[in-house]
């Protein structure tokens, strides 16, 4: 018997094919040249997008500041008011900055401000709160009449925006401000926007001034035009009320917010659509110093909104509201008033960390997968870059922002995620790299010449059954039958068919066939297809060397077992695996777009996986050594992929595989997506069954269980991307989640676009370029077209595979579910019943993506980006509900029946 091209030898971490001294020149060039050039390069592209924006500088004093005292943790609603010191610290600080104050409340602490801003040499507008509780408000203008006299309190203002929160009516504002002028001899007026001056004369007559708010960020005005828009509306005011002096009580502009559309305001005077207001760090910062140059050459008295961020304020103002002090609610100034403004001061930092975090990964990657190409490994390289850099940036999207411990929650979880989908996402970029760029090593298998002698192995061939069509099983059986094998034997286990119509022709035809076919029926019997194939380990003929299993469905050629059976004459193999393959993919596109979909695994993943000695045994057109499988206690009864499970205890028990890509059977796939689903379903689930099984030996860490450092990479790695899945159904959730909750509050809530937008469209990017290019690579015979299906069909089953990687992640067991097949082909009604959890999705993802098209209130940039979110989101269950459609409906999708099932790969 001749030997096999290359013989099966336990791979270590890697198959190095160059010498010690190219190994070494190579290290020496990926850290001398590779790394660093591509580090410079990152930094470089941190640099460009963080470029400082010049501004027109500001040294001189700003006249008044609004004055809020609450520090983070604070909050009027919840009645945590700031202590004295704490406000006398205030006083310290802006006594450097500003040359007054303007206040809102007199109670709760602040009424001692008069007396702590003359401490620091700060004048003081005083203000009193006016809402709809009448005690309140007297109690407030009491104190307010009280404190006016102080000598640094040189106006006072009798409520803020009250008729613009309709908490009074103009008459009883009118009431509140005549009572305090009664009694208060300095200026006296109430604090509203300038529409609602413009809006009321009547107010204007009972007020010493016009106390106005004129914020153009809340009216959709762009930066460019905003300090404009300021004095343009000064000027209208002069024009309204020439005889009333104006102040300005609040200007100004916030760092962090939502989007504000012009087009919201197209009924307010001078809008103009399609421009939108942008809150900024450097929006901000550029504002101010251009309205304070402005304000000093007009000679005005103005209070810029405002001192401090106001963390509280997000329930009460919107996501902005908490972000439009010149200092954060630290008491740090968000931004210098000369040089240089960037929008992300800490992006060195963040840039920094972006960099070392991908540092390791290219590191191991390079130290351990040296029969990577070069231009692999700095194609690697540089996705590691690309992915922490997304990681960062997601981070110093969220710096700076005021969280609640419900925030810190959200926040928390999205982060975690992002790492755990970029982790599975540098998975498969390895998987990428080394397919394309891999110099492969000495585990490269192909059938033995099948001109020569057979083996002298017994082989008992296993073909489990339960309730399948008797005509599809007397195929498989004919099939068996013309095996060019002279020492077989066939064991046919029927599982629990309870119709003796199915299971009797089945056995009759055995008994036909003659003495090497032995015909099973069990009833009531445990353990699943495991259980079946258990039982038919006891009854193997005792001189049967070899375990083979193939499904009931698949049609086999007779030279199987006299090309592969030789590879077992190497005591330590345990396991010999050929591709599952199919017959009847021409019957029409959903079969065709299946078995295309099932080629990626077979003819990429497993070929890969082969290299190392870790592929992922299948319960078809495989072969056991029978006393490898009774070491390991025969076929898992527990687990619903008894066959996958099989393959890792053989490994950990010290058994070699061989996998050799070429087809020696084909099967049926199934008729419908309700069978494509459950299949899916069971081997996702039961991949999380194993994992959890095997645990202990697959832990990254582990030196105990047998297993290579490579097996267990490859068997993780390769069912990261289904973990993927379901942390991408939880993504899913929180947008739908989200986005209900910002329709509902539109002003109130920020949509957190930097938190989704790597996850989902970057993701789906690099996993559609990367499938389109290994197909392309290693599936020679699949057109673009095809490889499309392929992706279309493997999209589609996204949703299933999540649910069965979360009810794996909680549960400890499911039925197994047998994958149906000639089936009658499912009415119309199915094409939504088989996939009605992905229509429902898909209906609330386009249902809220039409909304936020539609809504004024989210007719920005950013929300736009939401929208594409969303529909990126939407992909795999538009994919499943398009597939179903293509199943139920084969007359509108044909495919062509003469296109031979040919299968081209490039190992």
């Amino acid at each position: 018997m001749d030997k096999p091209e290359t013989s099966p030898t336990p791979a270590p971490d890697m198959q190095p094919t160059t010498s010690k001294k190219g190994s070494l020149t190579r290290l020496a060039a990926f850290f001398l040249i590779v790394l660093p050039v591509v580090i410079i390069a990152n930094l470089a592209i941190w640099a460009a997008f963080n470029q400082p924006y010049d501004a027109e500088a500001w040294t001189g004093e700003i006249v008044g500041l609004s004055y809020s005292p609450f520090r983070q943790g604070q909050d009027p609603n919840r009645g945590i008011y700031p202590q004295k010191e704490e406000i006398d610290a205030d006083m310290a600080l802006l006594s450097q900055t500003a040359q007054a104050i303007r206040t809102y409340s007199v109670s709760h602490g602040q009424e001692n401000i008069p007396d702590l801003a003359a401490k620091h040499g700060l004048s003081v507008a005083l203000g009193a709160w006016i809402d709809s509780n009448k005690a309140s408000n007297d109690e407030q203008i009491n104190t307010l009449i009280e404190l006016a006299p102080k000598r640094n309190v040189v106006r006072v203002l009798v409520g803020n925006e009250s008729l613009l929160r309709k908490d009074v009516s103009v008459d009883e504002l009118i009431g509140y401000i005549r009572q305090a002028k009664k009694k208060i001899w300095k200026p006296v007026s109430t604090a509203e926007p300038w529409h609602v001056w413009i809006a009321h004369p009547e107010l204007a007559k009972e007020v010493d001034y016009i106390a106005v708010h004129i914020l153009p960020y809340w009216e959709g005005v762009p930066i460019d035009e905003a300090v404009n828009y300021v004095f343009d509306r000064l000027k209208d005011l002069h024009k309204a009320f020439p005889d009333k002096s104006i102040v300005i009580t609040e200007v100004g502009w916030p760092s962090r917010g939502k989007i504000i559309p012009r087009a919201h305001f197209e009924g307010m005077p001078d809008a103009e659509r399609d421009t939108e207001s942008v809150p900024s760090l450097v929006n901000q910062a550029t504002f101010m110093r251009e309205f304070l140059n402005r304000a000093k050459d007009a000679d005005i008295t103005y209070y810029v909104m405002e001192a401090f961020d106001q963390p509280w304020k997000s329930g009460d103002e919107g996501a902005a509201g908490s972000y439009w002090g010149i200092y954060d609610a630290d008491r740090l100034p968000k931004f210098p008033m000369a040089g240089g403004i960037s929008e992300s001061p800490e992006w060195r930092l963040w840039a920094s960390i972006a960099a070392g975090l991908a540092l390791v990964p290219a590191m191991l990657f390079m130290l351990r997968q040296r029969h990577v190409r070069t231009l692999g490994v700095i194609i690697f390289t540089v996705l590691t870059q690309i992915a922490a850099s997304a990681l960062a940036w997601a981070g110093l999207s969220a710096a700076g922002l005021y969280f609640t411990w419900v925030g810190v929650g959200v926040w928390g979880f999205l982060f975690a995620a992002q790492g755990l989908l970029l982790i599975v996402l540098l998975a498969e970029a390895i998987e990428f790299v080394e397919v394309i760029w891999t110099r492969h090593g000495e585990r490269h298998f192909e059938p033995f010449d099948k001109t020569k002698g057979y083996p002298a192995n017994k082989v008992s061939i296993h073909v489990p059954i339960h309730n399948e069509p008797p005509e599809m099983v007397r195929e498989t059986l004919t099939a068996l039958s013309k095996l060019d094998y002279p020492n077989f034997e066939v064991l046919i286990l029927d599982n629990n068919t309870v119709d003796s119509a199915v299971w009797q022709p089945v056995r009759d035809y055995c008994a036909q066939l003659g003495d090497r076919f032995r015909f099973y029926h069990l009833e009531n019997w445990p353990g699943f297809k495991a259980g079946a194939l258990n039982f038919g380990l006891e009854q193997t003929a005792e001189d049967a060397d070899i375990i083979a299993v193939i499904d009931s469905d698949y049609q086999v050629s007779p030279d199987w077992l006299k090309v592969m059976v030789p590879y077992f004459e190497k005591t330590d193999v345990g396991f010999v695996q050929s591709p599952q393959d199919y017959r009847d993919r021409h019957e029409s596109t959903f079969k065709d777009m299946c078995y295309w979909e099932y080629a990626g695994f077979f003819h990429i993943g497993m070929v890969q996986r082969n290299y190392f000695n870790a592929v992922i045994q299948h319960g078809t057109m495989t072969l056991v050594r029978k006393d490898a499988l009774k070491k390991v206690k025969g076929w898992a009864e527990w687990c619903i992929c008894e066959d996958a499970e099989l393959g890792i205890k053989l490994y950990r028990a010290g058994y070699d595989s061989v996998y050799v890509n070429h087809s020696f059977g084909r099967g049926l796939t199934p008729d419908s997506l309700s069978g494509y689903i459950s299949q899916r379903f069971r081997w996702a689930y039961g991949a999380v069954q194993i994992v959890k099984h095997h645990w202990q030996a697959l832990a990254p860490w582990s030196r105990k269980g047998g297993l290579t450092a490579a097996q267990r990479y490859y068997f993780l790695a390769g069912w990261l991307p289904w973990f993927a899945d379901g942390l991408a159904l939880m993504f899913t959730t929180a947008s739908i989640g989200v986005s209900a909750w910002a329709l509902y509050q539109p002003n109130s809530v920020a949509l957190p676009v930097a938190a989704f937008l790597i996850p989902t469209i970057g993701s789906f990017i690099f996993k559609f370029v990367r499938s389109l290019w290994l197909y392309a690579v290693r599936i020679k015979d699949c057109s673009f077209i095809e490889s499309l299906g392929a992706g279309v069909a493997a999209l589609g089953l996204t949703h299933t595979v999540a649910k069965a990687m979360l009810n794996g992640m909680i549960t400890t067991s499911k039925p197994f579910i047998r994958t149906p097949k000639c089936e009658d082909k499912p009415p119309l009604a199915a094409a939504f019943i088989q996939v009605r959890e992905e229509a429902v999705m898909l209906t609330l993802l386009w249902g809220f993506a039409i909304a936020f098209l539609l809504s004024p209130s989210f007719a920005d940039s950013s929300s736009r980006l939401w929208v594409a979110v969303l529909i990126v989101q939407s992909v795999p269950y538009a994919a499943a509900v398009l597939l179903s459609f293509i199943n139920v409906l084969p007359s509108l999708f044909k495919n062509d029946p003469h296109k031979e099932n040919v299968l081209v790969t490039a190992d």
